[in-house]
Order: C-alpha cells, then structure tokens, then sequence
C-alpha cells in the first residue's frame, strides 16, 4: 500500500513533482496545497487543491505526508518557510529519490529532498535537508552540502567540500575538492570556482571572482 502524500504547489515543478512521486516512489499523490491568497483554481493534475491554512484539517499529519514543491525564489528563502511550516504542524516532510540515480552515501539524505535522475552520490557525501538536485551532478566523497540548497544540472562538487545553508548552483558549475561555500551564496553557471566563496558572495565566470549587485547590474571586484 502506498503511502499519501499531499504536495505544496501549483506550478512547474509541482506538476514534475507529480510525475515523479508517481511514476517512481512509494507515494500516492492525493491532494496540492497553496497558500489561499495564491489559489487559482481548485484542480491541478486532477487532484484537489487544498488552502494550506485548512490542509492539516482535511489531510492530516497523521494520516499524509507532504512534499514542498517549490524553486529557489528568493535563495530558496520561499521553500524553506514553507518547509519549516509543514514541520511546525507535524508533517513528515516526504523525499524523492530517482531510481535513476546513484546513490552511495548510506542514505545520508535529509527531508523533502528532490534528486532527480542521473545524479551521482558518492560514498561519505551528506545532503542536508530541503536539497534539490536536478539531474545530472556529480557530488564528490566527503561533501556536504547543509539545508535548503539548490542546484541545476550538471554540476561537479569534488570531493571534500562544505555547501553552506540556502546556496544557488547554476547549470555547469564547477568546485574543486576542499574548499567551503558560505551561506546564501550564489554560484553563476558555468563558473569554476577555485578556492573559498565568502557567505551571501556572488560568483560568476571562469575566474571566480567574486560579483557585487550596483545599480541593479552585476560588477566583478
């Protein structure tokens, strides 16, 4: 018997949610929630869409798990509220795992965690919890990668390195082994980045220098 599950969601990748936990998890999707102010209608993916003020009324903690479906708007700040609220309500925060991947850290995966197919896991990395991993990383023995991260495609974490809280990695970025990420960092795609990156930095290119926000424009210094 199938677990249930209720997703946080309307969007994008809600609906990729959706396909996944069903074609490929221990999961049952019953129901979306959304916060009411942004309740466009009262059906996505042909299940019901719940206000998430009445959900733990109408599905409860006891009986569903929930999901948080959501991208890395405002440095994952969005998806993190929304984590933290399930969990203050006495949710189970369900992961999704592709079967797909490979996966050799000993399960070493915190919460509502998304790890699509294609990416490689090796032994002694941990994840932390609320990670997406789109498909196609690389994440290196011996690295962390701690709550509420992001990251695209095609990623190469080597060995040894520490991803702070609430990072954004674009598409193709590369980190050489042993060195840290601070928090809320955002590393640009494409960019190779060779030695520590100072928390709340902006990383772009292939020089890994660190990028300002003036006049609504990115600047190197």
């Amino acid at each position: 018997m199938k677990k249930r599950l209720v997703v946080f969601g309307s969007g994008d990748i809600a609906q990729l949610a959706h396909y996944y936990f069903t074609t490929d998890s221990e999961y049952e999707i019953v129901a979306f929630t959304v916060d009411s102010a942004y309740m466009a209608a009262q059906e996505f993916c042909g299940l019901p869409v719940v206000p998430f003020e009445e959900i733990a009324d109408r599905y409860s903690p006891e009986s569903n798990e929930l999901f948080v479906a959501l991208s890395y708007s405002k440095l994952n700040r969005i998806r993190r509220e929304k984590f933290e609220a399930a969990k203050s309500m006495g949710y189970r925060l369900a992961r999704y795992i592709s079967s797909h991947a490979t996966v050799l850290n000993d399960g070493r995966i915190g919460e509502n965690c998304f790890i699509l197919e294609d990416n490689t896991i090796q032994p002694f990395a941990v994840i932390g919890n609320n990670v997406t991993l789109w498909s196609g990383n690389h994440i290196g023995h011996h690295s962390t990668i701690h709550d509420h991260c992001f990251l695209a495609s095609h990623i190469v974490i080597s060995g040894g390195v520490e991803i702070g809280e609430s990072c954004f990695l674009g598409v193709n970025a590369t980190l050489r082994d042993h060195i840290k990420v601070g928090e809320k960092c955002v590393i640009g795609a494409g960019t190779l980045l060779l030695a520590d990156a100072e928390p709340e930095g902006v990383y772009i290119g292939q020089q890994s220098e660190r990028a300002s926000i003036a006049s609504g424009r990115l600047r190197r210094i």
